[in-house]
């Protein structure tokens, strides 16, 4: 039954899709060069925020690191 289902959704989309003008589907160069700097701008947002993701997570892992020499230097000293 679900595969009916799913072939028939695929039917539909094509269906739209080879209604759409061939020259609807073209993409000009101003076009295409500004979807462009838009995915370059996306992709460099993304990876700023997994950088600082990084290193939040660095910062905080040292910080842990310290606290436990910290904790076992005045166990040792006892």
């Amino acid at each position: 039954m679900k595969r009916i289902v799913t072939l028939m959704l695929l039917l539909v989309a094509l269906g739209a899709v080879w209604s759409i003008p061939a020259h609807a589907q073209r993409i000009s160069p101003q076009e295409n060069a500004r979807q462009s700097k838009k995915a370059i701008k996306k992709q460099q947002k993304m990876l700023n925020k997994a950088n600082k993701k990084q290193a939040k997570a660095m910062k905080k892992a040292a910080k842990k690191q310290r606290k436990q020499m910290r904790t076992a230097n005045n166990r040792h000293k006892k």
